[in-house]
């Protein structure tokens, strides 16, 4: 898609660019992203204030164009290009002449509208036009399988009330419903769940709250209010970039809890997919081109108390790991048994980790 995008943009940039706003909101929509980011997508690539409404349902979203959500802000303006979230309906265009508002082809919204704006006024380009059209399609989506279907499973099972009850986008009243349709009441914290497949879970938090809910990766967000469980989402979220396949070639845990982070959260807000390498983690990946045997014996001495236990779930001989050690201190450039060297070393697994695609969201 993006070659395609980029041989269409050399020919007509504006084919080019509204390919790539539907490859964009199409990759969203897989993601299952939830509303909150489908309208920070528009906002983003329309460069306007971008405002979700639909009142009958209890939504009201509103990202500026640099990604932050204020949804604080005035009235409709008939003048803005707006998409209606019923089904059939195309994206209205305000004429450079408003009509009266009296009149029956009054283009503005009504009190009962419920659609997706973008805060600009007059008719919207062809880009802009996509835009529209493709995040409401994807709106719609999320609408549909979180609050305009009735369970088909029992409650506990229903994906989509887990979505709602994680969405903060969802109104407070609308979550604590179904909360307790979910068997989560207040006094009785919870926690988020967040799967590498992209799944979600929410469970409470009391009795088995450390063991992880099978045996698939599992980011474990803290135990939370059910009202608070959209912040517990955030933090699954970002306990599961610190997760690993648990194998040789990618060794670490396969379940990480929020609450354990510490600091380490900090660093996941600021590395990802697209941050340069830093030199320790150009070393690392030197380090792990050259032996087969680096990246396990690097996690190994990173996270245990000991070179000695080290060893151990290492499998090998003390003496065979110092050897090892030598040749990766050779190849890295610095002293991996002092106290500096070791948080080196495991800040910049770390790195390496979070600098991995993002796994797909639920919500």
């Amino acid at each position: 898609m993006k070659e395609l995008a980029g041989r269409l943009a050399a020919l007509d940039p504006d084919a080019g660019a509204a390919l790539r706003v539907i490859a964009y909101f199409d990759r969203l929509t897989e993601d299952r992203a939830g509303l909150e980011a489908l309208v920070r997508g528009a906002a983003v690539l329309s460069g306007s204030p971008a405002r979700l409404v639909d009142e009958q349902r209890g939504v009201r979203v509103r990202v500026e164009p640099d990604g932050r959500r204020h949804d604080a802000a005035g009235p409709l303006d008939p003048a803005w290009p707006w998409a209606p979230l019923a089904p059939g309906e195309s994206v209205r265009t305000p004429p450079a002449t408003l009509p009266s508002p009296a009149g029956d082809d009054h283009p503005g919204p009504r009190p009962d509208d419920a659609g997706l704006w973008l805060e600009h006024p007059g008719p919207p380009d062809g880009v802009h036009t996509m835009i529209l059209e493709r995040a409401v399609a994807a709106v719609r989506v999320v609408l549909d399988r979180t609050r305009g279907r009735a369970p088909s499973a029992g409650p506990a099972d229903d994906p989509a009330l887990v979505e709602t009850v994680l969405d903060a986008s969802a109104p407070e009243a609308v979550r604590l419903r179904v909360a307790a349709r979910l068997g989560l009441h207040a006094g009785r914290p919870a926690r988020a769940v967040a799967l590498y497949d992209g799944g979600a879970r929410v469970e409470p938090a009391d009795g088995a709250e450390r063991r992880a809910p099978d045996t698939r990766r599992a980011g474990i967000g803290p135990a939370v209010e059910p009202v608070r469980l959209p912040e517990s989402w955030a933090a699954a979220r970002t306990a599961l970039r610190f997760t690993a396949e648990g194998t040789a070639q990618d060794p670490g845990p396969r379940t990480v809890h929020a609450d354990e982070l510490g600091a380490l959260a900090l660093l996941a807000g600021a590395v990802g997919p697209d941050t340069p390498p830093i030199p320790d983690l150009l070393a690392v990946e030197r380090a792990v081109a050259e032996s087969p045997w680096a990246v396990a014996t690097l996690h190994a001495v990173a996270s245990s108390p000991s070179l000695r236990s080290a060893a151990v779930e290492l499998t090998v001989h003390h003496s065979t790991l110092q050897e090892r050690l030598a040749q990766l201190e050779h190849v890295l450039g610095w002293d991996v048994h002092s106290p500096q060297g070791r948080l080196r070393l495991q800040l910049a697994l770390a790195v390496r980790k979070l600098r991995r695609d993002v796994p797909p969201a639920t919500g």
